[in-house]
């Protein structure tokens, strides 16, 4: 009995003694814990999506909706169907023949499991496309549906273009590489796109007497109702670039000359 009243008069001291000794130890055993899963590469999934990107669990979204400014251009002309006479009636002042896009649907669809830089991209959009001519010619169509040049002489002559309307559907491989720990990304698509007229004219602008005059012509102008080409886009955050070249030419065969459109611009505003 003594003895067990002995050893509970000393408990508290060896309690105390062996926490002065072991708590030191796990403490130790704690930090190198620590350095092990450091070395290990272990991380918090909440340290990976701290700025609200996750890399690996966030959905693919490609690049095409937006609103796109382009130059125009006609390559590979055939004028074998025409007189010398004629000239070379469709050559057009490339700076200011335009098209613009209105890019207003788009949908991604990832093409990885674990990943989202590598997918396929379509949508939805508007071309409004004119080429800028000789301001003393337009276009004039025939009864046969051949397009043919014709001479202009108002007092002064100030605008003569061609103008159209496609709709626009696209489809893209599109390849996106992070940047800056993903949160930026540079990529680039190519593909192709069909297109379908909506609607078509000439416009003329002139002055008469000093005053100002515009003349509007509708007609299909025996343009393509359908056409295709290839489309390729690259870009990294605010510069985006583009270009599309007609598969399809511009006339209809036998009704126009031989010309290949080819569009190169940017995005100036990207939904």
């Amino acid at each position: 009995m003594i003895k067990t009243k002995l050893f509970c008069k000393y408990i508290p001291q060896i309690i105390l003694l062996g926490f002065t000794i072991f708590a030191p130890a796990f403490s130790i055993a704690q930090t190198n814990d620590q350095d092990a899963r450091k070395g290990l590469n272990i991380s918090n999934i909440q340290d990976i999506t701290t700025d609200g990107f996750n890399f690996w669990q966030d959905n693919f979204s490609g690049h095409f909706a937006g609103i796109d400014f382009g130059f125009n251009t006609l390559f590979n002309p055939d004028y074998s169907h025409f007189n010398k006479s004629d000239g070379y009636f469709m050559e057009n002042d490339f700076i200011r023949s335009n098209s613009v896009f209105f890019n207003i649907v788009q949908q991604s669809f990832g093409l990885q499991i674990s990943r989202n830089t590598i997918g396929i991209v379509t949508g939805l959009g508007l071309q409004l496309q004119s080429f800028r001519l000789d301001k003393n010619t337009t276009l004039e169509k025939l009864p046969n549906s051949k397009i043919v040049p014709k001479k202009l002489y108002f007092d002064s002559n100030q605008k003569s273009k061609l103008s159209s309307a496609y709709v626009i559907i696209p489809l893209l491989a599109e390849f996106q590489i992070p940047i800056k720990n993903y949160a930026d990304r540079a990529y680039i698509s190519a593909g192709v796109y069909a297109g379908l007229r909506l609607s078509s004219h000439t416009k003329i602008k002139y002055r008469i007497d000093g005053k100002k005059e515009k003349l509007k012509i509708p007609d299909d102008f025996s343009l393509q109702k359908f056409k295709s080409g290839f489309m390729a886009r690259i870009g990294y955050r605010w510069i985006n670039v583009f270009a599309t070249y007609d598969i399809s030419p511009l006339f209809l065969e036998g009704k126009g000359p031989g010309l290949t459109p080819f569009t190169v611009g940017f995005t100036f505003l990207q939904f």
